[in-house]
């Protein structure tokens, strides 16, 4: 009993911010101007704090601006945090255990000569499983590049390259993934990051165990005829089969029969507007930026033959909704819109049972008559002065959840 104790004292010494019980949003930011640093910034995210939506911490990455993008969709319950600097290709690992002194722990970059990861997936055995769009170069006609597999800090396990001879008209440039591990496959998809690279319209299909590529399908177009093009986030429904794929075009997708050696996929929805950014699903709820139409919104996909609204917020047209992601009880949703619009952060409340979607009025600045938190113009706990544009951001995961991955490891 004795020799419990004196280990979980040891543990509370060595990670401080497990007993953190507040709720704070990680940022991934960089300089507008791109003169200085890229940075993660700690906000409150507690909206019993007196300081909600303030600024706590900060840790700049050392070196020149690398374009900050996408961190992991949700914040991994080991309390580390990769994120990419998709520009210079390099990613980053934070340790956040203790979010008030957060960390920089290490950076890579290419892995077995792939180039520019985008999307990171933790998998069962600690690893990390990515998407990375080049092989060998980075030019438009550079070759595609494919799925990597590592640890944490970025030592190299496994690769296997997305180009499909069966589809050579086809731009590969692999952007995010889902894994199944029941049904031992992943599902990928193809957007180039370059928009001069060209259009791109296809979904992949892995086995896991060895990571083979086992087929590449094409989506068709909808009613409109171009909500096939740029392919995002692959999203499992509930039954661990179905796979709901939006596209930046704001199409939506289901692949079925992924565990059939003849896979299909169909088009089920168009969402309002041209452009579309990063989705949630979240029960039988669909959360939708719709970007072009500066909104976000909820839809109900209990049936997916009849696909219905069911609540909306519409900002003004400063802000084009891109980066959403939920805390760990998915009732609240962080969202911005990244550096394709105002730099602002809003907190949106979500109803699990109806749907329904609040925009959170008390999260802003000090006084401020806006709604939503800014990047701009501040003075940022590391140093930076300046306007910033978010990318990447998600919630802390509670205390005790950080604590008991701490453990198990």
């Amino acid at each position: 009993m004795r020799n419990l104790c004196c280990f979980f004292l040891l543990l509370s010494c060595v990670v401080p911010g497990l007993a953190q019980p507040n709720s704070y949003l990680f940022v991934w930011a960089g300089d507008d101007a791109k003169k200085d640093s890229d940075f993660l910034a700690v906000l409150d995210a507690d909206p019993k704090s007196p300081h909600y939506g303030q600024a706590v911490a900060s840790v700049a990455v050392p070196g020149p601006s690398g374009t900050p993008h996408h961190t992991e969709l949700q914040m991994p319950e080991d309390g580390f945090l990769l994120a990419n600097a998709f520009e210079s290709g390099r990613t980053t690992l934070f340790d956040l255990r203790d979010p008030l002194h957060p960390t920089v722990v290490t950076s890579f970059g290419d892995l077995d000569g792939y180039m520019h990861p985008h999307t990171y997936i933790r998998l069962a055995n600690n690893h990390v499983l990515a998407t990375f769009q080049y092989h060998g170069g980075h030019e438009p006609k550079s070759d595609g590049g494919g799925l990597v597999e590592f640890d944490e800090r970025g030592h190299f396990i496994r690769s296997s390259s997305a180009i499909d001879p069966t589809v050579k008209g086809e731009l590969i440039r692999p952007y995010s993934l889902v894994a199944l591990p029941a049904l031992d496959r992943i599902v990928s998809t193809n957007t180039a990051m370059h928009d001069q690279d060209g259009d791109s319209r296809t979904v992949q299909v892995w086995r896991l165990s060895d990571l083979r590529m086992l087929t590449t399908l094409v989506l068709q177009p909808g009613p409109r005829g171009s909500e096939q093009k740029y392919p995002g986030e692959p999203l499992p429904l509930g039954d661990g089969k179905t796979v709901l794929i939006h596209t930046f075009t704001c199409g939506l997708y289901a692949l079925d029969a992924v565990d059939t050696a003849h896979p299909t996929v169909r088009h089920l929805k168009t969402f309002d507007g041209e452009i579309c950014g990063v989705p949630l699903r979240t029960g039988h709820y669909w959360v939708a930026t719709l970007t072009t139409v500066h909104a976000l919104a909820a839809y109900d996909i209990s049936d997916l033959a009849n696909i219905r609204e069911v609540s909306r917020i519409t900002f003004d047209d400063k802000q084009k909704p891109h980066w959403i992601s939920a805390d760990a009880d998915n009732r609240r949703i962080v969202m911005n819109s990244g550096e394709h619009g105002d730099h602002r952060l809003f907190m949106v409340n979500f109803d699990p049972q109806t749907g329904a979607l609040t925009l959170d009025e008390h999260f802003r600045d000090a006084g401020s008559d806006k709604v939503g938190v800014s990047m701009d113009g501040k003075s940022w706990p590391h140093g930076f002065k300046g306007d910033a544009y978010e990318h990447g951001t998600v919630f802390s995961r509670p205390a005790a959840t950080v604590q008991k991955a701490a453990m198990q490891k």
